[in-house]
């Protein structure tokens, strides 16, 4: 069952499950892209391939909000918003350690594309991200996180370089328990809607599993 959190013609707004890609890609598995197009082509019973336009990404073991454009003039203007720095995307992590109270980060990171990991490097691109504590229990910070840039594994790379790894990251922290889930969530999207110009702003709570659930 999609979440869906807004829909009209131009523009829809769900929320990305966790563990599976937003595109297809190597794995073969389904991909939530796919999943969408097929909602619209069903609902709307519209013939032929359907247009989604992918405009930002998620890694695969994250989950939250995500906007999609019907129309390639939409996927247009929400990519330029991105551009511009109009299209603010928040999020919620929780990292091992005390860490300091608030704080920009910044960063070059560089991406091996054979490896499909990141890491800090001068000849990378800039990466910039501002934090906020906002609670620490159980030797774990809950922060919030506004993204500057979008970077691959943006979130993940800068924390983990610090000292201060994702909560389940399997792939940055080198301490991470077997099976256990990352504990980073896209809450909330704003941007301008592309048509009518008015800003949208949509967001979910928090997720109700382990570790998240003991900041409540």
């Amino acid at each position: 069952m999609i979440n869906i959190l807004y829909e009209d013609n131009h523009l829809l707004v769900v929320e990305k499950p966790v563990n599976i890609p937003v595109q297809s890609d190597s794995s073969k598995d389904m991909d939530f892209l796919t999943l969408l197009k097929y909602y619209i082509k069903n609902k709307y019973k519209k013939p032929g391939n359907v247009y989604l336009g992918l405009v930002h990404r998620l890694d695969r073991p994250v989950d939250g909000v995500m906007v999609f454009a019907k129309t390639s003039k939409c996927a247009s203007r929400l990519s330029e918003q991105i551009r511009n720095e109009e299209f603010r995307k928040t999020y919620f992590a929780i990292v091992e350690g005390n860490i300091f109270e608030s704080g920009l980060l910044k960063d070059k990171l560089l991406k091996d594309e054979c490896t499909n990991t990141v890491k800090v490097d001068n000849n990378g691109k800039d990466a910039e991200l501002y934090f906020e504590r906002i609670d620490y229990k159980d030797s774990l910070s809950l922060v919030k996180i506004n993204l500057k840039t979008g970077r691959s594994h943006q979130i993940r790379v800068q924390f983990s370089s610090r000292g201060y790894p994702l909560y389940g990251d399997h792939r940055y922290n080198k301490n991470c328990k077997k099976n256990s889930q990352i504990a980073l969530y896209a809450q909330s999207l704003s941007f301008n809607h592309p048509i009518t110009k008015e800003r949208l702003t949509y967001s979910l709570p928090l997720p109700s599993r382990y570790p998240f659930n003991i900041f409540k």
